[in-house]
């Protein structure tokens, strides 16, 4: 049995950086378990695990197109520090997490702190990065 789209699969995997740092990976006791090609993970790592077997590993860099994207400018920007909570204390390199209008959660980071203002970047924090994952199929349904 070999992964297809619309496959229910768990997989354990490890996200590594170009630099080899470990970004993320999944709990020992808990696979990572989406259906394949439903957008529940990045758009190369669906890719990858298509035609995958059970139990087989597979190593893959994913390039930031097929990833979080590349880095976008437009998505840095200046906001009056008194649309923080009250008692909230910003530093710099700390993510939030901020609302749009549907309610939806994004993370944003903070790149300076002024007097009235605060720089926050709305790109995902791996966004322009290639990835490197290892992965391995747990299971096939």
């Amino acid at each position: 049995m070999t992964v297809k789209k619309n496959s229910k699969i768990q997989v354990h995997y490890v996200g590594m950086l170009s630099d080899g740092s470990i970004f993320d990976k999944s709990p020992e006791e808990q696979p990572l378990e989406f259906v394949v090609g439903s957008g529940q993970v990045i758009p190369g790592f669906d890719q990858a695990v298509e035609g995958m077997a059970l139990n087989e590993d597979k190593k893959v860099t994913i390039s930031a197109d097929n990833a979080y994207g590349q880095r976008n400018e437009k998505l840095v920007g200046e906001f009056p520090r008194t649309s923080l909570p009250e008692g909230f204390v910003p530093k710099i390199g700390m993510i939030i997490t901020l609302n749009d209008k549907d309610g939806r959660a994004f993370p944003a980071t903070i790149l300076s702190i002024a007097e009235q203002n605060i720089t926050i970047d709305l790109n995902h924090p791996l966004s322009g990065k290639d990835l490197t994952f290892t992965i391995k199929i747990v299971s096939i349904n």
